[in-house]
């Protein structure tokens, strides 16, 4: 039976190489075959006590391949845009000249990257922000790939205009996609659900609103609202599960207030709205021509 493994205190928190744990001889090899420990990869492990993140998985991969590049949607997810979960393979690519990494739970794009596009972040290689949205905007799906370009831009700090640029100059399988999917990507929405809003909004008859528009009634800032059609006065917001959190569901009817003091209707969109698009467009159209007095 293998030995209860002692848990030293620079393994609680972050995953490791056994090996190098077994040479500073924090465990023993049977130590580290015992239940605390949750192997991730070959040779890297981690404490059963620490949740096991998409995050956490990059850092354990390139603990494994340190001169690996964190791309696609792993490099996503270092750059604040949550695109992967737990299960989700890591995605990795080797420097030019580097053997190619093959293990499981590890995907691996082949295509290479200039280094002026890597940057080292977080302690790890990483596409920086505006390459992995030119990457990520190749993808088949087209309202998915801008949602994706948008986030980079709004939480991972991508350039809009930078990323518009790569994808222009880019060559290869999906470049026509991404340069279709950045052109349509504004840099702006919250979440990836008013992305698809915006595009189902912009496919529909109905006129083109102002995204995260401000209302401002006798030169005071009321509020800002998803999109907005400042002549009819009226908001579209996508109403996200968030809004169940006691204090959030205050401050949000203090806002409502507001907006509905200032002489604005809203229109409130949840996913299952997404599902039901002829429904949700015939549903704002009729708000649209409604005449308020």
């Amino acid at each position: 039976m293998p030995l209860p493994a002692a848990v030293p205190d620079q393994l609680r928190s972050r995953p490791f190489r056994g090996t190098e744990a077994i040479a500073q001889q924090l465990l023993t090899r049977a130590q580290l075959r015992s239940r605390p420990w949750r192997r991730l990869f070959r040779d890297v492990y981690v404490h059963e006590g620490i949740p096991i993140t998409h995050e956490l998985r990059v850092r354990a991969s390139t603990l494994r391949y340190p001169h690996a590049v964190v791309r696609g949607r792993s490099a996503a997810v270092l750059w604040g845009a949550p695109m992967a979960g737990p299960d989700d393979d890591v995605e990795l690519a080797a420097f030019p000249g580097r053997p190619p990494v093959r293990a499981a739970g590890i995907r691996l794009r082949r295509a290479d990257l200039e280094e002026r596009h890597v940057l080292r972040h977080l302690g790890m290689w990483v596409s920086s922000p505006a390459a992995t949205a030119v990457e990520l905007a190749a993808g088949p799906d087209l309202d998915e790939a801008v949602a994706a370009v948008d986030q980079l831009v709004v939480v991972g700090g991508a350039d809009l205009a930078t990323v518009r640029w790569l994808a222009e100059a880019a060559d290869g399988p999906g470049c026509r996609r991404a340069r279709r999917a950045c052109r349509l990507a504004d840099g702006r929405a919250g979440s990836p659900q008013e992305t698809r809003l915006r595009l189902l909004i912009g496919r529909s008859d109905l006129p083109l609103p102002v995204a995260q528009f401000e209302v401002r009634a006798g030169g005071r800032f009321v509020a800002r609202v998803d999109f907005g059609w400042p002549e009819q006065r009226l908001a579209v917001e996508y109403d996200g599960l968030w809004h169940n959190d006691t204090q959030q569901f205050v401050r949000d009817r203090q806002r409502l207030n507001r907006l509905t003091a200032a002489g604005w209707r809203v229109v409130f969109v949840t996913a299952a709205d997404l599902h039901r698009p002829d429904q949700l467009i015939a549903r704002i159209s009729a708000a649209l021509t409604t005449v308020v007095h």
